[in-house]
This record gives structure tokens, sequence and C-alpha cells, in this order.
């Protein structure tokens, strides 16, 4: 009996992985980006890394956003000798902090002519109960003050450049994600609540991309979001607290960041979605989004608080 259970169990695992494996979707578009201009932030690894290496592959300019040096060169450097496209290039940008997102954003618009792509990649997930020098909570400020900042500030070299994408990498935790205005930053409460932060963290970039749809109409530039999947990246450690017990389960349906990266860049270089904005994706695929999230209301108060939090007016 135990034997039959134990190879029933093996059976099951497989079948579950084939699944998932078959079930993956995959970028099949070759477009090359030659004379285009990429900018993927939290490219030096993970998902990022595996965004920035294909732009790269393809021709593009593709410039690195990231908070270390050490680790952005060192990405740099292994795309270059991945892909043989010497035009890859290091650019520090700290989410975390409204000067180095400015500092940024004009420095892209002082030195480059144009600007095709921008991946809102970067994000973090176990996030400590600490406020950044802005005054805000470390994860809400990197997953949605920061990239929105960040993204308003690079919006007129978008256009300029139109056509043009934007692409917000977010997570179907955003459906356990709420709003509440008057506690964005949930410090009204007893106790910190890491998950409940990071969910409405990724609710907030269904929602603004749903009102920078509405922004962007006839200008040429569009902006989707999209769920990577559960992937195998430094963002989650489930080795540790609670997750642990995720640990055999997500060995099942856990993608590699190669894998992850995919609907990203389906989302940059395919003609299929070229005039499609404002949507959700998951596996190279749209998806409906719940209710809350195509709040056009909710989407439109949000996108101002943020104006008032990032100082953008």
């Amino acid at each position: 009996m135990l034997v039959s259970l134990l190879v029933l169990n093996l059976i099951l695992a497989v079948i579950i992985k084939l699944y998932c494996k078959l079930t993956c979707g995959i970028c099949r578009c070759s477009r090359h980006l030659v004379g285009r201009v990429v900018v993927v932030t939290g490219g030096n690894s993970g998902i990022g890394y595996e965004t920035a290496k294909n732009m790269a592959e393809r021709g593009a300019r593709v410039i690195l956003a990231c908070r270390s040096e050490t680790r952005g060169t060192a990405a740099r450097d292994q795309i270059v000798q991945a892909t043989g496209n010497t035009d890859v290039h290091f650019r520090r940008l700290d989410l975390a902090s409204f000067a180095s997102v400015r500092a940024f954003a004009d420095m892209i618009l002082k030195t480059e002519k144009r600007l095709d792509i921008l991946i809102n990649n970067a994000g973090i997930f176990q996030s400590k109960n600490e406020k950044t020098e802005d005054g805000l909570l470390l994860c809400m400020q990197v997953n949605h003050f920061g990239p929105f900042l960040l993204t308003s500030l690079l919006l007129p070299l978008l256009k300029s450049s139109a056509p043009s994408r934007i692409i917000n990498v977010s997570s179907m935790a955003y459906q356990r994600g709420q709003i509440d205005f008057d506690n964005l930053n949930l410090e009204k409460g007893t106790e910190f609540q890491r998950h409940q932060m990071y969910s409405n963290s990724k609710l907030c970039n269904v929602l603004i991309t749903t009102e920078l749809e509405r922004r962007l109409k006839g200008t040429g530039v569009t902006v989707n979001c999209l769920h990577p999947g559960f992937v195998k990246t430094n963002i989650v450690d489930v080795s540790k607290g609670w997750t642990k017990y995720l640990a055999v389960p997500a060995k099942l349906v856990v993608k590699n960041a190669w894998e992850g990266a995919q609907t990203s860049i389906y989302l940059a270089v395919s003609p299929d979605v070229a005039e499609v904005s404002g949507r959700y994706f998951r596996d190279c695929f749209e998806v409906s989004i719940n209710k809350l999230a195509q709040d056009a209301e909710i989407a439109r108060k949000l996108w101002e608080v943020s104006e008032k939090l990032t100082a953008l007016k």
C-alpha cells in the first residue's frame, strides 16, 4: 500500500510539473530591436536580467537601471559577453530614493535621444517595517511610488519616441490587495502586515496601468502589466518563515527566471500587442482582472495621491 501511494504521488508530481511546463507562455516573436532604446529596472538579476539579455540579443541599446553598481556592472558584462552586443549599460537607480529616481530620469532625458521600451521590473517582497528617506514604507515606495515617479518623468521621451511601450511587472497577489487612501502605508494598525503590503503595492501597479492607459490615449504609447508566475528568484526565499512550507509544492510549479521573463518580453516586442493597452497578461495571454483593479475612479484617485506623495506636482 505504501509503495502504491508513493508511486501515485510520483506520477501526480510528474503530471503537475509537465502541465506547468506545457502551459508556460513563451514569446515566439523574433522581432529585432536595432536602433531602439530599452530601460529595464532591476536588470541585474532574475527576471530582469533575462529580460534585459533578450533585449540585447535583439540588438537594442539596453540600460540596466539597478541599485548596486557591483551587481549592475557584473550583469552588464555578462550580457555583453553572452550576446555580443556592446551597447549595454549600467545606470544607478535606487527606487527607495526619489532623489535617485529624479537623477536617473534627468540623466536619461539629457543623454538619450529616444526611449522605446520602459520595463518596470524591479520590486521587493520580504521588506521590513522601515521607512525610506522620503518617509514612505520601503515596499510601497520600491514597488509603486518609485516606478510611478520614474514613469511619469520619462513620459515626455516615451511620447516623442512613439510608438513606444511601458511594461509594469505586477503579480497575481494584487487580487488580495486593498486600497485605503487614508492608510496607503499601513501605518494605522497594531502590526506591520508584510504580505498585505506587497499585495497592495501590486494592486497599485494594475490600477496605475489602468489610469495611465486613459491618460495616454492617442499618444502612441501603450502600457500593460503582467503576472510573471511563481518564479525562482531571489525576491522570495521559501526556506524561511511560513514560506518554508511551500518549498516542496513550489518545486512542482515554480518557473525559472527565463520562463518568468517571457511575458515581459512578449509585451515588449510582439506585434500582437502593438495597439493593446491597459491590459493584464499572464503566460503571454491577456487575462481578466477583478472589479477593484478596473475601478476607474479609484485608479484616478490613486494617481492623484501618488502625484502628491512623490511631489510630482
